[in-house]
């Protein structure tokens, strides 16, 4: 397989830019150029939270339930900041497309306050709840505590993630997938460095044959959260130099422009990215709404629950690194006006992540009991985590279907549309069939109601995609 090299994916996207003619082997290579980058960094997000899940799973049920509470709402609130930056970068795609680079940079000096002052909105609205919402949850009252401190800390650090988002998500759009993918592997490094002193005490361990003293903050859940908020404060801080000032397109020091927020450039954000974070809301809150029909199923349920979805994210990885290669794909295209090239993008990323998520669930399905089993040693949550994993491998194709069709949509600027879709498939399909499988079924009915949800929703992607009204979105 050939050597993938900017300079070479920096030449492919040229030819959209100019206009000049692709051969479907050039049309794929490019895919695979954009898509690898952004699947390692998609593997180094997923990481971080298997991390995570481990230590403090080892830890025993409690510690692990308290974060199993909080991952919906982290999402939730991690949804809302990554809309707010794609509102932003994919008008940098289309400008990068037109061949207007001036405007791109323009866009990003004012998507930096405008981000900015939504990241600190939000940090405080979650820090003003943090004492509440385990309770709103219907957490077991003995990890309320531990669920709370996590998700203050979370929201404080809100800012952080909302740039780091914007930064990655800019570089991305300019083609650019390598810097996002390299620093975001080494904010995975770094998590596993920051968490082994916080989250455990001063112990003993065998290095080599030697016994070392091993320092340690023995944090626990504060530990795992705050080795989180670290790494990425390392991470979004070396995201945004090199954007600012290393970029070859988006490098601010090139020009001079104004930082304050123009109207129309808010006004095409606001188009973008509102849709997409009221549906990520809605997604979101169903999400919480199943932690709240899982919670009463007990704090194995609730840990085993936790641990699948974390687990799974594994599987559908792959899916969300095409997707942002379809974003950018796509949003070039269309500034280019080159609408037959964006069709033929938008066949090869869906059709790609189709075959690698089915090849992934397949994976999933036998080796469930190996995947599970690094993350706890108890065996009641292994079981169920095991059983949960099995039932949502079969729909792996299907939500990959709906994960790489969203990006090529996105890339158009049409969210509106997706958004309404995603809304009624997990609102009207999965929690009507959660609610009424888990008194029945128990944590078996509430996967089960995931699985018909993914392939129902991945159909109605798919046909969207086919009729191509989403190319007409100015």
């Amino acid at each position: 397989m050939k050597q993938i090299t900017q300079s070479s994916t920096d030449g492919l996207l040229a030819m959209i830019r100019e206009g000049k003619s692709m051969t479907l082997g050039q049309q794929m290579w490019l895919t695979v150029q954009l898509s690898v980058p952004s699947i390692l960094a998609q593997f180094s997000s997923i990481a971080m939270q298997y991390i995570d899940a481990s230590m403090v799973g080892s830890l025993g049920a409690n510690p692990a339930a308290s974060i199993g509470l909080m991952s919906t709402t982290t999402w939730l609130f991690g949804g809302l900041c990554s809309a707010a930056a794609t509102g932003f970068s994919v008008q940098v795609a289309h400008a990068i497309g037109a061949g207007d680079i001036r405007h791109a940079r323009n866009v990003l000096r004012q998507s930096i306050m405008s981000v900015m002052l939504f990241g600190c909105m939000i940090a405080a609205i979650g820090a003003s709840i943090s004492g509440y919402l385990p309770g709103w949850l219907g957490g077991d009252p003995a990890i309320r505590s531990d669920a709370s401190i996590y998700f203050l800390i979370y929201s404080l650090f809100l800012p952080v993630l909302q740039m780091n988002f914007l930064a990655s998500g800019m570089l991305r759009c300019s083609g650019n997938m390598r810097i996002p993918s390299m620093l975001n592997v080494l904010m995975c490094i770094l998590d596993v460095i920051f968490n082994y002193f916080l989250i455990f005490d001063t112990r003993q361990v065998s290095i080599f044959g030697a016994t070392v003293n091993m320092p340690g903050a023995g944090l626990g859940v504060e530990g795992a959260i705050l080795g989180t908020v670290l790494a990425e404060t390392v991470t979004a801080s070396l995201m945004m130099w090199y954007l600012c000032h290393r970029s070859p397109m988006l490098n601010l020091h090139i020009d001079s422009g104004s930082f304050m927020p123009q109207r129309s450039t808010l006004k095409k954000a606001l188009h973008i990215g509102l849709p997409m974070g009221l549906e990520h809301s809605v997604i979101c809150g169903a999400q919480i709404m199943s932690t709240v029909i899982v919670a009463p199923l007990g704090i194995f349920s609730i840990a085993a629950n936790s641990f699948a979805i974390t687990a799974e994210s594994l599987c559908y990885m792959p899916g969300y690194g095409i997707a942002d290669a379809a974003t950018t794909l796509v949003g070039q295209s269309i500034g280019a006006r080159r609408m037959a090239l964006t069709r033929r993008f938008a066949y090869i990323t869906v059709g790609m992540g189709m075959a690698i998520m089915g090849i992934m669930g397949v994976a999933m399905y036998l080796f469930a009991p190996q995947i599970i089993g690094i993350m706890t040693p108890v065996e009641e949550i292994r079981q169920l985590g095991v059983m949960a994993l099995r039932i949502e491998a079969f729909a792996e194709p299907m939500f990959a279907a709906a994960i790489v069709a969203y990006g090529v949509f996105v890339g158009a600027g049409s969210t509106i549309v997706p958004s309404i879709m995603n809304f009624f498939s997990i609102w009207a399909v999965r929690l009507s069939l959660a609610a009424s499988l888990a008194p029945v079924m128990g944590l078996k009915g509430v996967w089960i109601a995931m699985c018909v949800e993914l392939c129902f929703r991945g159909t109605i992607f798919l046909i969207r995609l086919v009729r191509g009204r989403w190319m007409r979105i100015k």
